[in-house]
């Protein structure tokens, strides 16, 4: 097992992952507190994560209500993990910057996409069991590291 890497690597490794990679699990929670859990792409924008999806799906719904929501990016032993809350994205550029990301822009599909940004103000990051003290990477929304 390698070295717990410090503070700054794990951040600097988050952001790169968050810069590069292309999907991520996304958990929300109905009105009832039933959990949902599913795939979606995503672009980090700097400020939050950017998913699409259609407005009328459950996941769609769910972050329409502006709940809690958990977003898992990574493999099983190099993860992070994103809280925060979602608001509704209004900005042409972002819609732009997440269609150029990913060859595909859901403003030309028939069916009816929202565009979300998931605002953390949590997130952990860690590899093995020895990176789990010291996992929290940004707390109340302000980084730690």
């Amino acid at each position: 097992m390698a070295a717990p890497r410090s503070s700054e690597q794990r951040k600097s490794d988050t952001m790169a992952r968050l810069a590069s990679d292309v999907d991520a699990w996304i958990a929300t929670a109905d009105a009832d507190g039933d959990g949902y859990l599913l795939p979606l792409s995503f672009l980090w924008d700097g400020a939050g994560v950017v998913v699409c999806t259609p407005r009328s799906s459950v996941t769609g719904r769910n972050l329409g209500r502006g709940g809690r929501v958990r977003v898992g990016v990574g493999q099983l032993r190099d993860v992070t993990m994103i809280d925060g809350t979602p608001e509704p994205v209004q900005d042409e550029r972002t819609k732009d910057a997440f269609a150029a990301k990913h060859g595909w822009d859901p403003r030309h599909e028939a069916a009816n996409y929202a565009f979300f940004r998931v605002v953390p103000d949590r997130v952990q990051a860690w590899r093995e069991v020895n990176e789990l003290p010291g996992r929290t990477l940004m707390r109340d929304g302000s980084w730690l590291a």
